[in-house]
């Protein structure tokens, strides 16, 4: 039985553009549970072998059941069965349909996809030009073994670095810089929580900003992918999530001359569905987003890709096969089944909205068009259906325009009209890329 069509109407504009997305709503639970007394973790985050019986029903009772859920009919392509993650979801980024899911609400440790909610937390706070001189306290507490950028005490960056090396690097030298001037890391860990509250993301709990393995911080496949709609509703947030490259300020030293100077040097991102690598092609319509591996979480990864009109979010959360780029190549073939069943199949499920948006749609004359996920002047937001596109160029500071996601198929932008939308089965979209194949 064919999914039923949209009835949103769309309006196309020429254009090179980033893209974007939201996030979630459901009854207040408790927001920031513990592994602990869960069968599914261990009080260190990792996992069992098993799923519990019964899990979280947010979005829907078949994502709240163990074992994968998809309504296969006639017409339906089957699922791939080299798929070997504890955890996945396959979800339109646009409607909010999750067109098949596995395990999608097994609390699970997340590594660094933790940091989109980072992101999507701190981003509004600062203005991407505002400096930061980093003190020797803002780097305390970094766990051994950590992704680093290479930020250097007593140097001084831009917000735009930071995050730069938030995205990019993976840099938890970054992620501390920010929480300090966020007040704090304790602060930082309060906020994002609250905010994974607001985005009822109920199965993640926050105890590392950065993502870093830490007795009790969880999340799951379904959040993280709330978690990343919500993000990709921030125009800096799509554009360092689809940055492939860009230069990084280095240390300030002496040359042969006497003369001061700070070279930059080239830092790349580590996505490798993005960036590429020896045995992986970078994917057909990729705009990021995060990626992650500890040793409790093993490998993570949440992606949004677009082909023919239809964006998607896939996220995977620690496959068992134990193979290079192993958690990029279960992505890619739950990609491929989702741009061929998109259309398709029945949605086992929903991403619902916030809980401001939930609340608001409720009110009589409410608008649920307009942007949401928070968005400051520090932002970048886009306004939303009425913004005006965003011109293809290089981004700021050395970034490379190649790496963003605004290479264009056709050169079109597509801006949802402004119809009426059930807010907790629609979500609007500022904007959507179209991705010229590379190579």
């Amino acid at each position: 039985m064919p999914a039923p069509k949209k009835t949103a109407r769309r309006s196309l504009l020429v254009t090179s553009a980033l893209l974007s997305s939201l996030a979630l709503a459901a009854p207040a639970a408790v927001a920031a549970p513990s592994p602990s007394g869960s069968p599914s973790a261990s009080p260190s985050g990792s996992p069992s072998a098993t799923p519990p019986a019964s899990m979280s029903t947010v979005g829907g009772a078949r994502l709240g059941q163990p074992g994968t859920q998809v309504n296969l009919a006639s017409g339906v392509p089957v699922l791939p069965k080299d798929v070997s993650a504890r955890s996945w979801i396959v979800a339109d980024a646009e409607s909010g349909d999750v067109l098949a899911a596995h395990n999608a609400h097994w609390r699970l440790a997340p590594a660094s996809t933790l940091k989109m909610l980072f992101a999507d937390t701190l981003l509004p706070k600062f203005p991407r030009t505002a400096e930061h001189k980093v003190a020797p306290s803002d780097l305390a507490g970094i766990g051994p073994g950590s992704s680093m950028v290479g930020i250097k005490e007593d140097e001084t960056y831009t917000v735009h670095d930071l995050w730069l090396g938030v995205f990019l690097r993976s840099g938890n030298d970054a992620v501390r810089v920010l929480s300090a001037m966020n007040k704090g890391v304790e602060n930082t860990v309060k906020e994002m929580n609250e905010h994974a509250e607001e985005l009822q993301a109920l199965d993640t709990h926050v105890v590392s900003p950065d993502g870093y393995d830490a007795e009790g911080q969880v999340s799951s496949a379904y959040d993280l992918t709330l978690i990343a709609r919500s993000g990709l509703q921030k125009k800096d947030f799509r554009e360092y999530a689809s940055t492939v490259s860009a230069k990084f300020p280095g240390e300030t030293k002496k040359d042969k001359k006497g003369k001061t100077v700070r070279k930059p040097f080239e830092i790349q991102n580590t996505n490798r569905l993005l960036s590429g690598d020896a045995d992986l092609p970078v994917y057909q319509g990729i705009a990021g987003i995060k990626n992650g591996n500890t040793t409790n979480a093993g490998a993570t990864f949440t992606g949004v890709a677009e082909r023919n009109g239809k964006v998607l979010l896939v996220t995977v959360m620690n496959p068992e096969k134990d193979e290079h780029n192993e958690v990029y190549k279960e992505t890619a073939r739950l990609f491929d089944w989702g741009f061929k069943a998109a259309g398709k199949v029945q949605p086992v499920g929903e991403l619902v909205p916030p809980r401001s948006a939930a609340q608001a749609g409720a009110q009589p004359g409410a608008n649920p068009s307009g942007e949401a996920g928070g968005s400051g002047s520090g932002a970048g937001g886009t306004a939303g259906t009425g913004a005006k596109p965003v011109a293809s160029a290089p981004a700021a500071n050395g970034s490379s325009g190649i790496g963003i996601a605004l290479g264009i198929t056709g050169g079109v932008l597509v801006l949802l009209a402004g119809g009426s939308f059930l807010v907790n089965r629609r979500w609007p979209l500022p904007d959507l890329v179209r991705r010229r194949t590379r190579p």
